[in-house]
Order: structure tokens, then sequence, then C-alpha cells
């Protein structure tokens, strides 16, 4: 433990004489001061103690890794959340901000303790092999599908997603995939499937990166894209893309519905993983301060996600992969 400094020993020259020679401090004490500086070290060692234990506290901190979606985060709700939840827990939350397939490929890893994700069917695969434990429901929104103001394949009076995919492919209008494995691009593929289409050639670019570059991608192209409606809210300002084919949301096609769920990662597979916490967080986003701080996100005063964790009658649905209550 280092001294204090001399300059703290001058503001008690009343009772101190300092003096400093060859590096090294000497004190001169006067009889009646001697008890005032014992008192004093006392109290400076009080000081330095309490300094390092609660640099120790923070040190301690426990973190818990989240994986989620890139639409969670540029969308600035997990800014809303986190902090929320962190203060409350006194815990550090390190988001790890991916496609849907590679925030449940790092669980799968033990690189993360819990997953906010949107692609059921990968969600219900991770929980059927042993990965993930306890999903809950959390929110949803929906899916878009927008392009260029002058429509070059004639979707503004159309209202299916699959017989909009089915005409851009006709018409060899660019489209741009995300091609990441993200929950979006596993809804695009599937679109692709029920429309009877391989997407393939010079007018379909996959770029496997995140949404927001999807869309920028499309708006320098003039092509269209499959968008989440969070994320093209928060950049619609941005860009020159029109929502062409409304989701669910809007009155459009069911089949754009896009669910969010939690899991945790089992800790039978990864013991090291932050169970306690991982199960807290879930308690607390599926909680009504959880959904409140889900419903009440806006971008521009336009409402990003709709929770809907909290139900009156039992929903067992969402606990179990979906074809084991069949």
């Amino acid at each position: 433990m280092s001294l204090p400094s001399v300059s703290l020993w001058s503001k008690c020259n009343t009772y101190l004489n300092t003096y400093v020679l060859n590096g090294e401090i000497q004190l001169s004490i006067t009889r009646n001061s001697k008890w005032v500086l014992v008192y004093l070290l006392i109290f400076v060692f009080a000081l330095v103690l309490l300094s390092g234990l609660s640099g120790e506290v923070l040190a301690a901190r426990e973190e818990l890794v989240l994986a989620t979606t890139t639409s969670t985060y540029d969308s600035g709700l997990l800014s809303e959340l986190n902090p929320v939840f962190e203060e409350r827990f006194n815990v550090k939350i390190k988001t790890i901000a991916v496609g849907t397939g590679a925030a449940i490929r790092h669980a799968e890893n033990g690189d993360a303790d819990v997953i906010m994700v949107h692609a059921r069917p990968a969600e219900d695969e991770f929980m059927k092999e042993g990965w993930g434990v306890n999903r809950r429901d959390l929110m949803y929104n929906d899916f878009i599908i927008v392009g260029p103001g002058d429509d070059p394949a004639g979707l503004s009076e159309m209202s299916k997603a699959a017989a909009a995919f089915q005409k851009i492919a006709n018409s060899g209008d660019k489209f741009v995939s995300r091609g990441d494995d993200s929950g979006t691009n596993k809804k695009e593929l599937s679109i692709w499937d029920a429309a009877g289409v391989e997407p393939s050639g010079k007018w379909y670019l996959e770029i496997g990166k995140g949404m927001g570059d999807a869309l920028v991608q499309a708006d320098k192209m003039g092509a269209y894209t499959m968008s989440d409606r969070g994320t093209y809210l928060s950049m619609k300002d941005n860009l020159d893309l029109e929502i062409l084919i409304q989701g669910p949301v809007k009155g459009g096609d069911q089949v754009l519905m896009n669910p969010y769920g939690v899991i945790a990662v089992n800790p039978a597979k990864y013991p090291s993983v932050n169970y306690s916490m991982a199960m807290a967080y879930i308690g607390f986003v599926t909680s009504p301060r959880g959904q409140e701080i889900v419903g009440n996100h806006r971008v521009k005063g336009e409402q990003l996600f709709f929770p809907n964790a909290l139900s009156e009658k039992p929903n067992f649905a969402q606990y179990v992969p979906e074809d084991f209550i069949k």
C-alpha cells in the first residue's frame, strides 16, 4: 500500500511538519499531535481498503452472454430492455448480435447462456437435440416485402408473399437475400419453396450479411428484399424502398408472421453456463415489466414489437417443440 501524497499531509500542517529528503517522507510530530496522526493514518488506511474492496466487487460483477438476432439489436430494443435487467440484478450483459442460425450455433458451442431468436423450426430442433431448455414466447412483429417505388415487377396490387416471389422470379427483377442462415433468411427460403421457385441466377443476390446491409444493398440496386418490419422502420428515412407486401401486423399475409422466443442453454450440456442468470433474464423479459418495455418501444412513433408472453389461458406449446403436443 502506498503512502498518502505529500499534498495530503500538507493539509494537516497544523499538526505535522513534513519534509521530503532523498525521495523518503520524514515526519516531525509534536507531542500534542501524536494521537491525531494515529487517527489520520487509520482513516487513510480505511479509505484505501474500502477502495480496494469496491474495485474487487466491480471486478466480480456477473456476466450474462446473450446471443440474439440483429433485429433486436439494430432496432434499439435491447438498449432499453437490458439496462433495466443489469441494474436490477447487478449483472453485465454481453450481447452477440448475429443471425438466428449463428446465435443458435454460439449456444451449441457453449458460448452463450441464453438466446433470443425468431425461427421456430430451428428453435424446436435446438431443443430436441438437448441444447436448450425452458423456452418462452416473447414477442412478435412481422416481415414485409419492400422494393423500389416504381415497382418494376408489379407487386403493389398483390397480397400474398409466395405469389409476389413467383412474380419477381418470372420478371427477373433483382432480389437481395441476406443469405446468412438468419431467421429472416430461413423464412425467405420457406416462401420461395412455397412459390415453387429455386432462386438462382443473376437476379438473385445472396450477400451473407445482416438486415441493415441487405436493405442498403437493395436500395442501391433498386432491388426487392424481405425485411422484418422493425429494422425497415428504423432505417426507412434513409431508404427509397417502399413496403409492397404487408405482413399480418397491418392485415397482410399471415405467412409473414415473425414470432420471437427466448431459450436458456441447457446446463446439462455445459455446466459452466450461467443458467441461474439466464433463467432470471427469461423471467424478466416475460414479466409484466419486461413486456411493458417491449410494447412501449417505438421508433419514429411506431411500435416495432408486440409482447405476447403473458396470457390468461395456458400456452404449453411455447415450452417444448411444437410437434411434441400434437
